[in-house]
């Protein structure tokens, strides 16, 4: 039998364990980069992260890092997933069932977040979006003093640039740059298409009313002026009749909304639960259910008058499509009803589907925008 010399065998132990630490599935820890984020904050963080705190933009974070994305996540605010898009959750989790073990820090919105839970989970990095920075406020020092770099993205403000910024951040975070960096020129070139076609097409800008569609007919949802839907119907080349009526989100007299005469009208849906009434939109939603949640809507006093529901020009967006690396296709769908004639050749339907076949691990399979004529 062969046998090493004392002394050979221990260069082989030696070089064994060189070749486990130098090995990326060792676990080691990984190279330190800093990054600046969103809020012009530089970090230092782990490059390749392997344990990341996740407090929102879970679709956009499968996007940039890969069908195996939450492989590297160790904690969630759960309900800011599983209770605000429930269909979108449930898709994801048929799917990927590790989702329902991470750990759940809690919904800084309603004031559950759970800093001991966000500690345990021992995240190498925390991922947020920037309102939740905000709400946060010492529990981000209790992170930072525990050596759990946050850093921070937003998709919430509307803005190319954030857009941009914060794709390019999670792919720098995650190791996975030349996704992020095809996401975001993707983004761009799409964006850019729909402002040039708005600049050049003919015709006026058409009034625009929006409506948050989760309650039901008899009372009149928020309405959006300068972020959320009014800010894509103002990229879209609309003229919003809540703009100077409200400042950012909240619901129009009814009286007003009737002597504005909108020329088009646009419901905002999701897979609201609990609610009968409400307009239903997401995954598993059929059109034939939307268009009868949306019925009542249509019939309410005075509205068979106005010009938008005379001609058929009533639609729907799914309320979870804003804000996201694919809303560029709810921009699309809002621009085009606008402008019909200048974006003929654009199917934003179908360039919604394509970005979930192409860059998620799911279908879109569902209802998430349509003319409810």
């Amino acid at each position: 039998m062969f046998r090493l010399s004392r002394m050979g065998a221990t260069a082989v132990a030696v070089a064994a364990l060189l070749l486990v630490a130098l090995s990326p599935a060792s676990g080691r820890a990984a190279e330190t980069i800093t990054v600046t984020d969103t809020l012009g904050r530089e970090v230092a963080v782990p490059h390749g992260a392997k344990r990341v705190l996740l407090g929102f933009y879970f679709e956009d974070f499968y996007a940039i890092v890969g069908p195996d994305a939450y492989s590297r996540v160790v904690a969630i605010s759960r309900d800011a997933w599983e209770g605000w898009r429930n269909s979108q959750w449930k898709a994801y989790t048929a799917i990927d069932p590790r989702l329902e073990k991470l750990t759940d820090i809690g919904e800084v919105d309603a004031g559950t977040f759970n800093i001991e839970a966000a500690l345990v989970s021992k995240p190498d990095v925390a991922i947020l979006a920037a309102w939740q920075y905000r709400m946060l406020g010492n529990a981000v020092q209790k992170l930072e003093k525990a050596g759990i770099p946050v850093v921070v993205a937003d998709y919430n403000a509307q803005t190319l640039e954030k857009h941009l910024v914060s794709t390019r951040l999670i792919g720098r975070v995650m190791a996975t740059e030349e996704r992020a960096t095809a996401l975001a020129a993707q983004y761009e070139n799409a964006v850019r298409d729909v402002l040039d076609r708005v600049g050049s097409a003919k015709g006026g800008a058409k009034k625009v009313y929006v409506e948050l569609g989760n309650s039901g007919p008899d009372k009149y949802g928020n309405s959006y002026a300068g972020h959320m839907w009014g800010r894509v119907i103002g990229m879209a080349g609309g003229t919003n009749i809540a703009d100077g009526k409200i400042t950012t989100s909240s619901p129009l007299n009814p009286e007003y909304v009737l002597a504005s005469k909108p020329e088009i009208v646009l419901f905002a849906g999701s897979d609201w639960r609990g609610r009968d009434q409400a307009i239903l939109l997401g995954f598993d939603h059929s059109e034939t259910l939307t268009r009868e949640r949306v019925a009542p809507f249509k019939a309410r006093p005075g509205w068979s008058k106005l010009p938008a529901v005379e001609t058929g020009d009533v639609y729907v967006v799914y309320h979870g499509g804003a804000r996201t690396l694919y809303d560029f296709a709810f921009l699309q769908f809002i621009a085009k009803a606008i402008h019909p004639e200048a974006f003929a050749d654009i199917d934003p339907v179908e360039n919604h589907r394509r970005f979930y076949e192409e860059w998620l691990p799911i279908e879109a399979n569902g209802t998430f925008m349509m003319r409810a004529d």
